[in-house]
């Protein structure tokens, strides 16, 4: 049975929407930031118009401001982008029952069986498309391949509002010429390590020595270069299907730069607590903690490292996070904002080996300790119990509220919107 795979992208997702909510923008170049006095000022995703000034996804707003000085930058509305996210998918579960999204902003739509073919799955494309564009009024560019990455890549090579089909017999014309970097999952530090063995195209990479690339990325070579022949046979999800969560972070950016020790372990216990009672509240333990630090270049570093045992206890990660400063980072001040997230993670409920020195019972007080503060924090706010390493630097921004949770990926992939 021939698969059909339609990928679905909302073309400038945050900006469009923002446009047709907001008719007086909809012809001025628009641009959806964060809050500017926070210094959480980078461009999320602009629109078609902002984009021929060079206006670029990340970079701060007073720099695309120098680009286009008549830019319209709004702050972003997420619970709208949620519920608008919401009507596409209903849309797209018109047609099939395996809808699996990609984001808010992108989906994968399985058309296969009932005798429909890529070329039928061509024609549902195009009609999806005009739908959304007539009752939901943003467009959306698909893609149609007999396979999810393929279907990505098309969705990708023409924006916006078209359908870009991919058929087997045409690899060599569409698909083979592209840049490594235009195939999902390539991100720039892999496009960098396979152009140093010579490999710069998809054909490149679908025609190299398996073991070369398993040699120079891991595990991941052998599964790009079946990704850049075709061979990707990963299912799309049904729409009921629930990924398992596999790390969950915590990143902010403080009222101002950090710039010294000090108020980076304040900020390692802030993000701690958040992600920890994240963790508890999802009945898991993490072994693996990562932190991050951005300068005032915009340029992240991150470091990880493996705990001896599971944890959820707000000292062991962040004494963790802080130990990965002093190794990797202590000479780089100042630092814009921080990053930390736990992964490897196991329900909280399996059996612990106790120890004759009772430091696992400790361990399971602690925790115990911890969830009661939990319930406190729930009931009377935040603030009713603050640790004392944090009151010395009161102006730093809490990040409780700004929590992430990552579902799980086969590997970090490119940034959408």
């Amino acid at each position: 049975m021939e698969r059909v795979i339609l990928h679905c992208d909302a073309n400038s997702y945050y900006a469009s929407v923002e446009c047709l909510y907001t008719p007086q923008i909809r012809e001025k170049p628009v641009a959806v930031g964060g809050d500017v006095a926070a210094r959480h000022g980078i461009i999320l995703t602009k629109n078609t118009l902002a984009k021929s000034f060079g206006v670029k996804t990340g970079e701060p707003i007073w720099q695309a401001k120098q680009k286009c000085p008549n830019l319209v930058c709004v702050p972003p509305d997420f619970p709208l982008y949620m519920r608008f996210s919401q009507r596409m998918r209903k849309l797209y579960e018109s047609y099939s029952d395996r809808v699996e999204p990609f984001g808010l902003d992108e989906a994968w739509l399985d058309l296969s069986g009932r005798g429909v073919t890529l070329r039928d799955g061509a024609r549902i494309a195009d009609e999806i498309r005009r739908r959304v564009k007539n009752e939901l009024g943003i467009t959306i560019s698909v893609g149609v391949a007999n396979n999810k990455v393929f279907a990505k890549l098309g969705s990708d090579m023409k924006k916006p509002d078209a359908v870009t089909a991919l058929y087997p017999e045409n690899y060599a014309r569409q698909v083979a010429p592209l840049s490594a970097g235009e195939l999902l999952y390539v991100g720039p530090s892999t496009q960098r390590r396979l152009a140093s063995i010579g490999v710069y195209t998809i054909g490149d990479l679908a025609r190299c020595s398996e073991t070369l690339l398993t040699r120079l990325l891991g595990k991941n070579g052998a599964l790009l270069k079946a990704y850049a022949s075709g061979s990707d046979t990963s299912p799309v999800m049904p729409c009921t299907h629930t990924r398992a969560i596999q790390s969950v972070g915590n990143s902010t950016t403080p009222p101002r730069d950090l710039e010294n020790a000090e108020d980076v372990r304040c900020l390692c216990y802030l993000l701690a607590e958040s992600v920890c009672a994240r963790l508890r509240d999802g009945g898991f333990r993490a072994q693996c903690v990562q932190f991050s630090l951005r300068n005032s270049q915009l340029v992240t570093r991150s470091a990880q490292t493996t705990l001896p045992r599971p944890s959820s206890l707000t000292d062991e990660i962040s004494a963790a996070a802080f130990s990965l400063f002093e190794k990797n980072f202590s000479a780089g001040f100042p630092y814009r904002s921080i990053g930390l997230s736990c992964s490897r993670l196991s329900p909280d409920n399996l059996p612990i080996q106790l120890d004759f020195t009772g430091c696992e019972m400790q361990r399971l007080r602690q925790e115990k300790l911890e969830r009661s503060i939990d319930g406190l924090r729930r009931r009377f706010g935040h603030g009713i119990v603050t640790r004392g390493v944090v009151l010395s630097q009161r102006e730093l921004l809490s990040p409780v509220e700004e929590h992430i949770a990552q579902p799980m990926r086969s590997f970090t992939g490119k940034e959408g919107a």
